[in-house]
């Protein structure tokens, strides 16, 4: 084994794994990459297919990136945001916020309250929501709506809003109440009575949005019990803890009318979906939406970004707000108005360095046609993987993906946890050289988006062989 392995084995404690099964083999120890490739101490070479955990944009030891890293770092690398401001942190909030602009009549965002991550930006979220909420008389108390397989981070209250049990549930005695509502997911709807046609696995009986209908009526519910509810958190476009589960088109813009028209705020989390994740978005020409949200015209009163912002290249996140909430904090000194919340790192020069040159990556119109032109080529590489009795679902928007196992594709049975499939196929893929990681037993596939079309055959054509592998056929 090798000596850094050894170390990894003796000191460190890896998050979501089972520690006593890390513990039974030599890990991967990456140790340099370069675009899509990852290379480990002994010189193995792997494709990065999930993005490092949906974090890498534009591929490791970006050129652009990496010289805006060190002209910051000729500069300073890090001040307090306490009591003073910085040239790349007020850069990076005018730009988000340039590029947060909706349709007239949608909320418009102003400020942006940079913090640590994902978990951390929807921490600011709900604080800012619950306050303004309060103060403006429309909730006494704080009531949060999210969706039924919800995930937004692991400090204590994006805990809160989350719904999937397998992680959440341990952590019940520390969180606030939160209440859960239907997601849209098409693939396993309990009102679907249609069977699939593997000819084309996305026909069912045309849908009675039912599940609009659920928002619609707990909102009502909660109004009329005199306990409306301060904000409804939602991951637009798709789900992605939840299994990488898409909602279907003029979902978002239903329930966003929903909620504001029982004065909720609308709170996305952006963590993954945006920064061109879930598609580029246009039908002619090269134009992009920052995020997921604006493609179905849709402002939300509060957004989480974090994940992508720097390109994947340091811890940073942001939460963006309307004047209005940012209004309802301002007042005299010894009114103490102010947002008592804040991070040491807030506004760190070096992430904001990166995240400046992100976006100016992710803007230029040769990247958004480029990153078209390999979403294309995604939706058709995966009809391969149809061939398999165990591939229930292929979920895609934009360059993300998720693959959901199961039994057999007539029955959409699913298979138990205990089983390990996604992550044995998962440990298939590995060993041909391409690296992602599964959520339960759907396989997930976020390629970077300098992924060269080869790359991404293979990535695709190492998880075809790795379903067959682990489900030989009559097995």
């Amino acid at each position: 084994m090798h000596p850094l392995a050894r170390l990894d084995h003796r000191h460190v404690w890896h998050p979501f794994t089972q520690m006593r099964d890390w513990l039974k083999s030599e890990p991967i120890v990456l140790v340099k990459g370069r675009g899509t490739v990852l290379e480990d101490v002994h010189g193995r070479r792997f494709l990065d297919a999930n993005s490092s955990i949906w974090t890498n944009l534009h591929g490791h030891r970006n050129p652009a990136i990496d010289r805006a890293l060190r002209r910051q770092l000729s500069q300073v690398a890090h001040t307090s945001s306490l009591g003073f401001a910085s040239a790349p942190a007020s850069e990076l909030a005018s730009e988000l916020i340039r590029r947060a602009r909706g349709p007239k009549g949608q909320p418009r965002l102003e400020k942006v309250f940079f913090s640590d991550d994902g978990s951390t930006a929807i921490e600011a979220a709900l604080k800012l929501a619950s306050e303004h909420s309060r103060r403006a008389g429309i909730t006494k108390k704080p009531r949060f709506l999210s969706l039924q397989g919800a995930y937004h981070g692991d400090t204590v209250g994006a805990v809160s809003v989350g719904h999937i049990d397998l992680f959440h549930r341990t952590w019940k005695p520390l969180l606030f109440p939160t209440d859960a509502v239907m997601a849209p997911y098409c693939y396993r709807c309990p009102f679907n009575r249609a069977k699939p046609e593997r000819a084309d696995a996305r026909t069912w009986r045309k849908c009675g949005w039912e599940c609009v209908s659920k928002v619609e009526d707990r909102f009502a519910k909660a109004t009329r019990a005199g306990k409306p509810y301060t904000a409804f958190i939602v991951e637009p476009a798709i789900q992605g803890a939840a299994g990488m589960v898409p909602q279907p088109e003029g979902w978002l813009p239903r329930v966003a009318e929903i909620a504001r028209a029982h004065r909720a705020l609308l709170i996305a989390d952006e963590v993954m979906t945006g920064f061109g994740r879930t598609g580029t978005g246009f039908r002619s020409g090269p134009r992009f939406h920052t995020f997921a949200a604006q493609r179905q015209g849709v402002v939300p009163d509060l957004v989480a970004v974090a994940k992508g912002l720097t390109g994947g290249y340091l811890p940073m996140a942001a939460t963006l707000a309307t004047q209005e909430v940012f209004d309802s904090f301002l007042g005299d000194y010894t009114e103490f108005r102010t947002f008592f919340h804040g991070h040491s790192y807030t506004g760190n020069q070096l992430g904001a360095a990166a995240s400046l040159a992100s976006l100016a990556l992710l803007a230029d119109p040769a990247g958004v046609a480029r990153r078209r032109a390999l979403e294309e080529r995604l939706a058709r590489r995966l009809e391969l993987l149809w061939r398999h009795p165990q591939v229930g679902d292929i979920r895609r928007e934009g360059l993300v993906v998720g693959v959901e196992l199961v039994r057999d594709w007539r029955t959409r049975e699913p298979i138990p946890l205990e089983q390990r499939a996604g992550i044995r196929v998962c440990e298939a893929m590995s060993r041909r050289g391409v690296l992602t990681r599964p959520i339960g037993s759907v396989v997930v596939l976020m390629p970077p988006y300098c992924t060269t079309p080869t790359q991404l055959d293979r990535m695709v054509s190492a998880l075809d062989e790795a379903v067959a592998e682990v489900f030989p056929r009559g097995a």
